[in-house]
């Protein structure tokens, strides 16, 4: 027997050994992708009947996907599938009013239409939605799996158990990161590279508010950094980009940094360097 056929003997006791698994991967993604296709499709759907059987196959799909977390359910995969569908009429119209809200402030989209297509704030905010569902139905490692999907191909970190309301915008998005007990109110907007994290990653923190709350109205501009279970930002604040916090700010408050300039003279020339990076 090899080196490698030992490891491969190895590594097959210890699968035979696991008691749990997670849902298949590419299983998780074609369920994701399907039911947006499915609330959002490109084309007209001609016949009504066939519109219902794809949906009966994606609440297939989900039962299907939970069958290995059965024993961590608080229901039966079935039922759990079941709650879900009854559900997504709320998370639907959730949906329509980021993507309005997308629609309305950016004022490179085209139509609606585009927002759902085309555009990754858009797609991670769905699949936030989504998980965050079956966070709240009590399905464990399944709505992770689907944030972390919508992570890979977006570069949105939203954990699915952060609290969002209604009419979420997000713009461009790329490193915007919320945490899993992020609270964030209505009709607020964030652009890319936003941070909205913990003071501490200690482990003993894990049940306990880590993450920022984020009152309606409020704007956070691109590259800001907000800390802190305790930290709150009041309503219609708007905080500008590459700021960080991690105190509370009042309502209607504006927080910036104020860029300095300096013009040279050939005087001072000799004090400045050219960078070749």
């Amino acid at each position: 027997m090899t080196k490698l056929d030992s490891f491969i003997d190895e590594l097959y006791n210890q699968n035979q050994s696991v008691k749990d698994f997670l849902p298949d991967l590419t299983e998780t993604r074609g369920f994701i992708d399907n039911l947006i296709r499915l609330l959002y499709p490109n084309n007209r759907c001609d016949n009504r009947e066939q519109y219902r059987l794809k949906f009966r196959e994606s609440s297939l799909m989900l039962e299907k996907l939970m069958i290995s977390l059965e024993n961590h359910l608080e229901a039966h995969p079935g039922e759990q599938s079941r709650l879900f569908f009854d559900a997504l009429p709320g998370v639907y119209r959730l949906l329509n009013k980021d993507a309005e809200a997308i629609y309305q402030f950016d004022p490179a989209v085209a139509s609606l239409q585009e927002v759902i297509c085309a555009y990754p704030g858009f797609y991670a905010i769905a699949v936030y939605r989504i998980a965050n569902q079956l966070l709240i139905q009590g399905v464990p490692s399944l709505p992770r799996i689907m944030s972390e999907y919508a992570h890979g191909k977006t570069g949105i970190d939203i954990h699915p158990g952060a609290s969002i309301g209604r009419s979420f915008f997000i713009d461009h998005g790329t490193g915007i990161v919320i945490g899993e007990t992020t609270t964030i109110g209505n009709n607020v907007k964030i652009y890319q590279g936003v941070t909205l994290g913990a003071l501490t990653v200690k482990k003993s923190m894990a049940s306990k508010k880590r993450h920022p709350t984020i009152q309606d109205n409020v704007i956070i501009y691109a590259g800001s950094t907000v800390l802190g279970g305790e930290t709150c930002i009041g309503h219609d604040s708007v905080i500008g980009g590459n700021v960080w916090l991690t105190e509370s700010v009042p309502p209607h408050s504006l927080v910036y940094h104020t860029s300095t300039v300096k013009i040279r003279t050939n005087k001072d020339k000799d004090e400045y360097f050219d960078f070749s990076i």
